[in-house]
């Protein structure tokens, strides 16, 4: 089984030299066929770094978001052969990519791994209230898509190695940043971020809030819509949802109290408005992949271009963090208008 993302990861990290630190978590096997789960870093070592985190190929059917991903790596490794800011960035800072989660979803051409799970719906933690049908997650059968896995049964492989890289490269940092890219709903393009489980208040509002505002500050024509994603449906099993749970305590997933400040961490899902390449061009209904990639070339460029400049914004807003994360009076302010915002029309 080819698959051609893999191929193109695997030639990066045999010619980006020492400056691209590669590690292997396992593989995965399908029937004959192993795929191994790499992550790679760039940049600082140091734990106390600011840490932004790509991630992508959860989904086997949303090629489009590891693509984006890999051609972004390509670009800052040729970047940083003569690029002195981006060097100067990298020594306080760590950017961590894991671009491929599932490949073999991705080699089969299919949302689910290997063994039928859908790992964005896999991980220990329910919904607070009702889950949207059968899209919430499903316990049902592994032959109908949203399946779970088995009631108590350990994650999948590849969640455990997505969670071991971000406890191992993003927790420890005092703030960490992670984008992880799908497609697949809407006509716009989306920024969501946690939670999946309750229509109720993440603790990092705040600081969502607060790097919202920079965003539109900065790009004030951006073409995101920016939602907690429960504002569009409720889901069991979300891997963010799971990790933004770990990191602090358990009464945190009912209650918008203050995080500690030693360690933010902000979770991100850019949810790329598939529909709208299906609208441009409704052939892509006769085609899987067509409700979940551009399948004309020239909308599959303009695709991975697109979204470049939010990367390059993440990178240094991770790298600047202390200039605009919100303290005392202005964390409560944030936190008042992002209830505003977000939360209002959820309020009695």
């Amino acid at each position: 089984m080819y698959l051609a993302e893999l191929a193109a990861l695997e030639k990066i990290i045999a010619s980006a030299g020492a400056q691209l630190r590669t590690q292997q978590h396992g593989s995965v096997t399908y029937q004959q066929h192993s795929f191994p789960l790499y992550s790679l870093q760039l940049g600082s070592q140091d734990s106390a770094a600011p840490v932004i985190g790509f991630f992508g190929g959860v989904h086997g059917l949303e090629r489009i978001g590891s693509q984006i991903l890999i051609g972004f790596l390509h670009s800052l490794l040729q970047r940083l052969k003569w690029d002195r800011s981006l060097q100067y960035q990298l020594e306080s800072l760590r950017i961590v990519f894991m671009p491929i989660i599932n490949p073999i979803g991705m080699a089969l051409g299919r949302r689910a791994n290997g063994n039928g799970v859908d790992l964005m719906r896999n991980a220990p933690i329910n919904a607070a209230g009702p889950a949207a049908f059968l899209v919430g997650g499903q316990r049902i059968s592994r032959h109908l898509p949203w399946f779970r896995g088995l009631e108590g049964a350990a994650m999948e492989g590849e969640n455990q190695a997505l969670c071991a890289v971000v406890q191992n490269q993003l927790l420890s940092s005092p703030l960490s940043i992670a984008l992880d890219c799908h497609s697949g709903f809407g006509l716009r393009d989306r920024i969501w971020f946690p939670y999946a489980a309750t229509r109720q208040p993440m603790p990092q509002l705040a600081e969502i809030y607060a790097l919202q505002q920079l965003l539109i500050q900065c790009y004030p024509h951006h073409p995101y819509v920016i939602e907690p994603q429960a504002r569009q449906y409720c889901t069991h099993g979300d891997v963010w949802d799971y990790l933004l749970h770990t990191l602090t305590p358990a009464p945190a997933l009912q209650s918008a109290s203050v995080p500690p400040h030693a360690h933010i961490f902000l979770p991100l899902t850019l949810e790329l408005g598939s529909w709208l390449w299906i609208k441009k061009n409704p052939r892509q209904l006769f085609s899987i992949a067509g409700f979940f990639n551009p399948l004309v070339a020239h909308r599959q460029r303009r695709v991975l271009r697109r979204h470049l400049p939010l990367l390059e914004f993440l990178i240094r807003a991770t790298h600047d963090y202390r200039s605009w994360l919100p303290q005392s009076i202005q964390r409560m302010d944030c936190q008042h208008a992002a209830i505003e915002q977000w939360y209002r029309q959820d309020r009695p």
